[in-house]
């Protein structure tokens, strides 16, 4: 059976804005910025949308897009930045379709461009976000939420903050940390809209077998960036993953240098397919001592437990060891290759996520 080809490298919302501005298209960004109640997405969301019609992202699910687009077109047009309301109380609200009980704030600017001279977002503090995220590297968006000024942090001890009010400078240190966007108001009422800007989730997948045909392209579509390893050669073919590019997202080394060449941080996910002590065990050691949020290795308890026991001997603890899940995937009955690449996804956005299934061990 054929499975779908993929994306070489996740494109975002942000990505798609880039390539527009630089085909000469006006390009306006729509944040949400602001959540309450039952808002379907969380603030930091992006939507972008070209002066011809394009559209990527979302900042709703789809209940607010059609009105922020009619907003946008205006501001793209010269209108200046605006920061858009909408909750179940205001007629508004009903009349776009947001009646689920929640509210939610999107701010609307345009990217400055030779086609919107007029727009405020400058573009190469567009094209250095892009750079920084398909590079890995974490930064903090900095803004004014009337659009007048923009700032890019890569680091709280950068220069670049020094100019900010010390009460903004102190929520980038700490969004940093932590992730999460956060409005700031100072006395004066000038609000600040901090941003973290942290790399795309990854998942790296050692074992090129057929769960991991389905398990890559699931990834995909659920935000990851994907990537196999196998050393084996006649399985990490680009036939066997369409899409997946040969030497970046299908490596073809040992998973322990696949995986010092590749860099672990976070935001990335690692989950071992192969059944085999000499592929998988090098890259448990590895990811244990990385900071990798999550950690699966297909295998039956038995299996489990024996490379529970041989890792002991490589000196972790059991503590270090329950960061390890296997047999991997939530207990939902899965049975054939794509079952269990089901099960597998859904336990890493649960674990993601901080859900309560990912405390369920129901192996």
């Amino acid at each position: 059976m054929t499975v779908p080809a993929l994306f070489s490298q996740l494109v975002t919302p942000l990505d798609h804005a880039l390539l527009w501005a630089r085909q000469g298209q006006a390009v306006a960004v729509a944040t949400v910025t602001g959540t309450w109640g039952s808002s379907p997405r969380p603030a930091g969301s992006n939507m972008v949308m070209s002066r011809n019609g394009l559209m990527e992202g979302s900042v709703s699910g789809g209940c607010v897009e059609t009105d922020v687009m009619l907003h946008a077109q205006d501001i793209m047009e010269g209108q200046p930045p605006t920061v858009l309301s909408y909750g179940v109380s205001s007629a508004k609200a009903w009349e776009v379709g947001l009646a689920c009980g929640g509210k939610l704030d999107v701010m609307v600017e345009a990217i400055q461009s030779p086609a919107c001279p007029t727009g405020t977002w400058p573009l190469h503090l567009l094209e250095q976000i892009c750079t920084l995220q398909s590079s890995r590297q974490a930064a903090v968006l900095v803004r004014t939420l009337d659009g007048t000024q923009h700032v890019l942090v890569q680091t709280p001890q950068q220069n670049t903050s020094e100019g900010l009010p010390l009460s903004v400078q102190e929520a980038v240190s700490r969004q940093m940390q932590d992730g999460r966007c956060i409005t700031v108001e100072e006395p004066d009422g000038q609000k600040w809209f901090v941003q973290p800007i942290l790399p795309p989730p990854r998942l790296l997948i050692v074992g090129a077998v057929h769960i991991a045909q389905y398990l890559a392209r699931m990834a995909q579509i659920t935000g990851f960036s994907p990537t196999v390893i196998d050393p084996r050669e006649a399985l990490a073919t680009p036939d066997r993953f369409p899409g997946l590019k040969q030497g970046s997202t299908l490596i073809t080394e040992w998973p322990d240098e696949a995986l010092d060449t590749l860099g672990v941080d976070s935001m990335t996910a690692i989950v071992t397919l192969t059944h085999d002590a000499k592929l998988d065990d090098p890259t448990l050691e590895y990811a244990l001592k990385s900071p990798a949020f999550y950690i699966g290795a297909l295998g039956s308890h038995k299996t489990q437990a024996s490379r529970l026991k041989r890792l002991q001997t490589l000196g972790f603890t059991e503590q270090d060891l329950k960061r390890i899940r296997g047999p991997v995937g939530l207990a939902i009955g899965a049975v054939g290759a794509e079952e269990i690449a089901l099960s597998i996804m859904a336990e890493i956005v649960a674990t993601r996520r901080h859900a309560p299934l990912a405390d369920i061990r129901g192996w």
